[in-house]
């Protein structure tokens, strides 16, 4: 589905959402922005107000004649991953076609939103988490790398979906991939990719998105 969003001003800019010390000293620079409570934001068509992982609602800023938005917070939306690459200093929007098949460098921690029982493999190397909440709702993406294979992943995710009356159900496993969809309870949209990690030899890469129904 083509994902479109709108905002009551022009936006150009985006802003990263992080700690302080994501960027070394010598590379800040003191500014004076202005926190704008008149921006409004449509994501695919509904009403948006961004959240960090906590739930506490973040604010565009406008700087310079150009509104920032929080990276973290829109992506979640859009269901795009986006990552953190300490070593690289950068925020990786989507996959990153660059990487040498390092050790991933963003969060292990596990989601808060995801439900408790949600399957993930036990030697999960998690290289993206957004937690987020839209219009009250729970959503996660979640990406992960595991050494066992598609087949023993697809079947663990199978016979999760249809232990929770998984409807509008598809379900596609084969050697080299895995999509798996759905509402899970006929209400919790759900969406499983398994796919072989093109950043680290012999390991399967999961991506998963899931929304509070």
């Amino acid at each position: 589905m083509k994902k479109t969003w709108g905002i009551a001003s022009a936006v150009v800019g985006m802003l990263a959402t992080g700690s302080a010390g994501v960027y070394a000293g010598s590379n800040l620079q003191q500014i004076k922005a202005f926190l704008n409570y008149g921006i409004a934001i449509q994501v695919n068509g509904a009403a948006y107000a961004p959240v960090d992982g906590s739930g506490k609602k973040l604010t565009p800023i406008t700087y310079d004649g150009l509104t920032y938005l929080p990276t973290r917070a829109i992506a979640g939306a859009l269901g795009v991953p986006v990552s953190y690459d300490a070593v690289a200093n950068k925020v990786i929007i989507g996959s990153d076609p660059g990487s040498t098949g390092g050790s991933p460098t963003s969060s292990v921690k596990k989601s808060k939103n995801l439900p408790a029982d949600f399957p993930v493999a036990g030697d999960a190397i998690i290289t993206d988490l957004t937690d987020s909440v839209v219009d009250g709702k729970k959503k996660v993406v979640l990406v992960y790398l595991t050494k066992d294979s598609i087949e023993t992943m697809g079947k663990k995710y199978t016979d999760y979906v249809d232990g929770k009356n998984i409807t509008q159900a598809s379900k596609v496993i084969d050697k080299s991939s895995m999509v798996i969809t759905g509402k899970l309870g006929g209400k919790s949209p759900v969406s499983i990719i398994g796919g072989l990690s093109a950043s680290k030899a012999g390991y399967t890469e999961i991506t998963i998105t899931w929304s509070e129904g």
